[in-house]
């Protein structure tokens, strides 16, 4: 195969009119000649953080999307179907990855169980640990939550960090808001990298101290604005990612995005391909091409380098979209899931109450962390209820593996007028979250899920509508092209049924996230995320 268009030579920082040769799958040489060609060949994309589980589609699936914005590898860690189902839930990932014409870099998830304050599927520890990173799959130890053990030496973390130092492999972070002498023992206990930072001071304090710090734009967590800033300077030590991506905002775009954006803002495009590009692929070692001479072939075709619409990816010299059609075919995988929880009844929503102030979680809208507030709420009957017109909504996390009590919590910034939504995608165990208007709603959504064995859901007193995911309770067994259409209509729906945010279902998702601070929900209860304590709904 011979490819012309005008070659982006990122290490060199130069373009010029070209061609190149492939035979077997890598480039054989790269000749400078004239022609007609007024396309860009660049390197590949690669998303230096990622759940593929939040896309929910299966690796397979989701490859099918992604090769259409030029992606053709991604850094993803298989946390989430691993706290419903373990080793085997990171085993069905790798296998699923292996049938597609796709980079697929899988980490060996570090804290599963999330935290000791919730109730997960299972648990993977140091000798897990051992076991997974000796894979050849395993590229690195996935995102460090658990930054207190690393601060005071807990011995099980230490013993995972360890393991990774053995293998020769990198250690992924993962600490919003570590600074001062906290962050330097985080950082010297050999973890590399952080996708948490959401303030420019934050950032630059890590990109100091010698780590590389990840710019996150997903669905729900947005700190592209706050940290674009310091790549002019720092493009050597940053990438790109996504962390969190929901399938509608998959079919749209991916990496492709964040660097036209960057090239907008003025950042100068070499640096901006340097960080989507290289970067990830010489941090983490990855079999991914640079667009040099035998390099496996990996690269894309773009229009411009402005817009970056992708016109061709190649993954090993194989074609795999073109003109915003993915050439990689559906193939068939085993359902795996765990769920094991009844239904529910109204009265379990029920939260008796003496008085009317109580702590209330604060969803930011583009944010995982959440403040505390401390407000008057509805009393009905003894009963606290929702305060549709304060906005105060009664939330739950229902465990989805034992048939244990609802967890109660108070939550400000859904918005919803009517009804209620809730997810089995409720991180990091994935118990079953959900917000509502009334105590009726809600038990109607929870034991919708509890029917499908997971999904996503609002139901409202005209409307009942489900998107169901199967395996493992987070993920689909429908094409991309399938469950985006199918998640977008439920998205349309919530903000329909009052929701103001952008992304009402992955901000859910997210508050049961007890390694985000300040206040959440397990179920178990409410939780201080500062203070890493138990506290109760009353002030």
């Amino acid at each position: 195969m011979i490819k012309q268009g005008n070659i982006v030579d990122i290490a060199n920082k130069k373009i010029y009119k070209g061609e190149i040769h492939v035979e077997a799958g890598k480039i054989i040489s790269i000749v400078e000649k004239d022609h007609n060609a007024e396309n860009y060949i660049i390197p590949g994309f690669v998303d230096a953080h990622i759940h593929i589980e939040s896309s929910m589609l299966v690796p397979s699936e989701f490859a099918r999307l992604a090769v259409l914005h030029g992606t053709v590898a991604t850094v993803s860690d298989p946390h989430e179907i691993a706290n419903v189902l373990g080793k085997a839930g990171v085993e069905f990932m790798i296998e699923n990855g292996k049938k597609v014409p796709f980079k697929f870099n899988f980490g060996a998830p570090s804290c599963v169980p999330a935290t000791s304050f919730e109730s997960a599927g299972a648990i993977i520890d140091s000798d897990d640990i051992k076991e997974l990173l000796a894979k050849p799959e395993i590229k690195y130890l996935a995102e460090m939550m658990n930054y207190p053990g690393v601060l005071f030496d807990a011995a099980e973390v230490m013993k995972k960090i360890a393991w990774a130092k053995h293998f020769n492999k990198p250690v992924d972070g993962h600490a919003p808001g570590l600074r001062g002498d906290d962050v330097s023992k985080y950082i010297s206990a050999g973890i590399s990298t952080d996708h948490e930072c959401f303030t420019y001071d934050e950032a630059l304090e890590k990109l100091q101290k010698g780590m590389k710090v990840i710019i996150r734009e997903g669905s729900a967590a947005k700190n592209f604005e706050a940290l674009i800033p310091l790549l002019d300077e720092h493009y050597n030590e940053m990438m790109f990612c996504s962390d969190d991506k929901h399938p509608d905002d998959l079919l749209v775009g991916h990496i492709n995005e964040l660097c036209a954006r960057a090239v907008a803002k003025g950042v100068d495009v070499f640096k901006v391909l340097q960080t989507a590009c290289i970067n990830p692929v010489k941090h983490y070692n990855l079999d991914v091409g640079q667009l040099q001479i035998n390099d496996v072939a990996d690269f894309i075709v773009l229009e411009d380098l402005k817009n970056f619409k992708v016109l061709e990816t190649y993954i090993n010299g194989i074609c795999v979209a073109s003109n915003g059609n993915s050439h990689i075919e559906s193939v068939p995988f085993e359902i795996l899931n765990n769920f094991n929880t009844s239904k529910k009844e109204i009265i379990d929503f029920q939260v008796k109450a003496t008085k009317s102030q109580i702590r209330v979680i604060e969803a930011l809208d583009g944010e995982l962390v959440t403040n505390e507030l401390i407000l008057d709420n509805l009393i009905q009957d003894g009963n606290l209820v929702s305060n549709t017109e304060k906005d105060i909504l009664k939330m739950t996390v229902v465990n989805r593996y034992n048939d244990d009590a609802p967890a109660m919590a108070f939550i400000k910034n859904f918005g919803l007028k009517e009804g209620a939504i809730a997810s089995s995608v409720g991180h990091d165990s994935h118990n079953i979250i959900a917000v509502g208007v009334s105590d009726e709603a809600i038990c109607k959504a929870v034991n919708l899920l509890i029917e499908n064995k997971g999904g996503i859901c609002a139901v409202s007193s005209t409307t009942e509508k489900v998107v169901s995911l199967p395996v493992a309770g987070i993920m689909s067994a429908k094409t991309g092209w399938e469950i985006g259409e199918e998640y977008a209509e439920l998205d349309k729906l919530a903000k329909q049924m009052g929701s103001t945010l952008r992304a009402p279902y992955m901000t859910l998702s997210f508050m049961a996230l007890l390694v985000i601070p300040s206040l959440k929900l397990s179920d178990k209860g409410l939780f201080n995320g500062t203070t890493f304590e138990f506290t109760s709904l009353e002030v």
